[in-house]
């Protein structure tokens, strides 16, 4: 009988264990992507010419933890995570990057709430990551804003890793325009 109530014990003591364990594990993983995720956009946006500092291009896992929770704390999530850059050369040409909060199909309030900002802020271009793919109608809301603003629709899976920085990728650089015309001719194509 004895035994018995001890394994109960014991079972019981496992069972909230591996529990707290999954969470835990859970919450690492959401908080380990999100930095890697950040991690690329922020290379990604000094590649295309977008002013980033050295502290967010350098920014530590344990550093990201730090704010994550913070965030948490706070009542926020990934949309606290925004970020805001400008061009090097142009400081009034800004870019903004958001992370929708939604955790399942990205429908048009996200898109709106974007657009907004982009307003409020007059920026004109955007990146938007997100966890699952848009609905037909968030992508025609996107479609709809290109008029007067270019969003750019990343999922945070193609964003993990920065293939730019593989090994096996050349890199890339535009073409002159001797090239560009070498390239049109040789094709039989009109620019």
């Amino acid at each position: 009988s004895r035994l018995c109530t001890a394994r109960d014990s014991f079972t019981q003591l496992e069972s909230s264990t591996v529990e707290s364990l999954k969470m835990s594990v859970s919450f690492m993983d959401d908080v380990t992507k999100l930095w890697r995720v950040r991690k690329t956009v922020f290379q990604m946006l000094r590649d295309r010419g977008y002013h980033v500092a050295e502290k967010n291009l350098e920014e530590k896992k344990e550093d990201f933890e730090v704010m994550w929770k913070a965030a948490q704390e706070e009542g926020g999530g990934r949309e606290r995570f925004m970020i805001l850059v400008h061009r090097k050369h142009f400081p009034d040409q800004h870019l903004i990057v958001f992370f929708p909060e939604e955790n399942k199909r990205v429908g048009v309030r996200p898109i709106r709430i974007l657009a907004e900002k982009m307003d409020e802020k007059k920026i004109r271009e955007a990146i938007l990551v997100v966890r699952q793919p848009l609905t037909p109608l968030a992508m025609t809301a996107v479609n709809e804003a290109l008029c007067k603003m270019r969003i750019d629709v990343f999922h945070e899976n193609e964003l993990i890793v920065n293939i730019t920085r593989h090994e096996l990728v050349p890199k890339h650089v535009p073409l002159t325009s001797q090239e560009k015309q070498q390239l049109l001719a040789r094709y039989k194509m009109k620019p």
